[in-house]
């Protein structure tokens, strides 16, 4: 299992990098993306013209500061989802996409997502992306544990919004 959190830039992108180089050589990458149902993502497009790479949203277009009903539901969806697609034995990687920010928020259960990974096939290597924080038992879990640490962005030092196909 791969984890990659943190304040920095890339947790996504380096999940969807790891799962274009395994299409590469044949494997099926399934993305699950929690919180997120913004439709024009780079991404959404990207994987939609790549063979042997599916994603699914769950989550809406918005960003969110405290969750409402919307967003449990959805993570409970996502959850069902993720079991589903994981245990069904048709995909070599499943990336789980923002799991540790609905943790962190309550959206989802810690108890769910662990018994997620111990019981996936073997075969299966999970990816999973968070925000600034991880859960300290997904952490434990991980074989790839990497932290993005930001050391200079533009929102910041520059006031430089999100760009297309450079942040979404």
């Amino acid at each position: 299992m791969q984890v990659y959190f943190g304040r920095g830039k890339g947790k996504t992108t380096a999940a969807l990098g790891q799962g274009f180089r395994a299409t590469g050589h044949g494997f099926k990458v399934f993305m699950i993306q929690f919180m997120k149902g913004y439709p024009q993502y780079g991404e959404v497009k990207a994987i939609a013209k790549t063979p042997n790479f599916e994603l699914k949203q769950f989550g809406t277009p918005d960003l969110i500061a405290t969750p409402g009903d919307i967003d449990f539901e959805e993570g409970r969806k996502g959850m069902e989802f993720a079991e589903k697609i994981i245990m069904n034995d048709e995909y070599d990687i499943v990336i789980l996409d923002e799991i540790g920010v609905v943790v962190e928020y309550g959206i989802v259960k810690i108890d769910d997502v662990l018994k997620l990974i111990d019981n996936k096939p073997e075969f299966v290597e999970i990816i999973i992306t968070g925000g600034p924080k991880m859960h300290p038992k997904i952490k434990e879990r991980a074989d790839l544990l990497t932290e993005m640490r930001m050391i200079k962005h533009y929102y910041s030092s520059k006031g430089i919004n999100a760009r297309i196909g450079i942040e979404h």
